[in-house]
């Protein structure tokens, strides 16, 4: 890589605790929070990590804590345009119900006012229901290829099917799968990372690393690294992005079967194309 290469981690959440304009409601989240976390994790703490890692920009993936209140990551996304993009949280579990007539509107909303690059779905919550792929959704997915949306999809394995039914559908949105799936490294491949495999057909479809969720290992996950190779022969680099500041290092500096000139794809232009598209 040379000095001219932008860096991007392609995902961190940020929230405050201090700022009575973004309040943590837990009755809100989408997660399972019994108080207002004891710590922050403010944008203009992200940029000093990105500081120190040597990282230009970051995309915010919408914490759990707000819910579906989008309103702090769209204050980071405007008020530091050249260090963040943002994904917003809005329907799926304990959100707006995935049939609610008012979603492509108010996905409409998130990306032209809240200035988000789009979404993250997150059908793992969901596991007993199917609504992913369901037809409700069209609606939405047609309304996010008029947008140009991103969907990061935070899913299980098993549920790998339902993502390729709509992407293959709306090519015009492009998907990105978070932490590999969920995938069970010990399992066979017809478990659920052959599927994964399988979806690289579709041009749409991207992968994002996130080593440390399917390893059994510490750092640096080298258990994942085999699963890590056989998506990179078959999507290819420009098909990849990395996340979070302790991989970087990992990224950037041990995998061995990455090409230099690969590496700049995987650790920032992948990204900059979906999410900085005018940057």
């Amino acid at each position: 890589m040379s000095t001219d290469d932008v860096v991007i981690n392609a995902a961190e959440h940020a929230w405050v605790t201090s700022d009575p304009r973004f309040p943590i409601i837990p009755e809100q989240a989408n997660c399972n929070i019994k108080s207002v976390p004891n710590r922050e994790y403010s944008a203009e703490h992200l940029i000093s990590e990105m500081g120190i890692y040597g990282i230009d920009r970051t995309v915010i993936s919408h914490v759990c804590y707000y819910g579906r209140v989008n309103d702090y990551t769209s204050y980071a996304v405007k008020t530091w345009p050249d260090r963040f993009a943002g994904i917003g949280l809005l329907f799926g579990h304990k959100l707006y119900a995935p049939g609610d007539e008012a979603n492509p509107d108010r996905l409409s909303y998130a990306m032209e006012e809240q200035g988000l690059a789009g979404l993250r779905l997150s059908p793992i919550y969901d596991k007993q229901v199917r609504w992913f792929d369901d037809a409700y959704m069209h609606l939405v997915w047609e309304r996010a290829q008029e947008l140009g949306a991103v969907f990061n999809v935070f899913l299980a394995s098993e549920q790998v099917d339902q993502v390729a039914n709509m992407a293959e559908r709306f090519p015009g949105v492009n998907v990105v799968i978070d932490h590999i799936a969920m995938i069970d490294i010990t399992a066979d491949d017809e478990a659920g990372f052959g599927p994964l495999l399988d979806m690289h057909r579709l041009p749409n479809v991207y992968v994002r690393t996130s080593l440390h969720n399917p390893s059994r290992e510490e750092v640096p996950y080298r258990d994942v690294w085999p699963f890590l190779e056989r998506l990179y022969d078959v999507y290819g680099a420009e098909r990849m992005l990395f996340a979070n500041f302790f991989e970087y290092v990992i990224m950037k500096e041990m995998i061995p079967f990455v090409t230099n000139e690969d590496k700049r794809w995987i650790l920032g232009e992948t990204a900059r194309k979906l999410y900085f598209k005018s940057k």
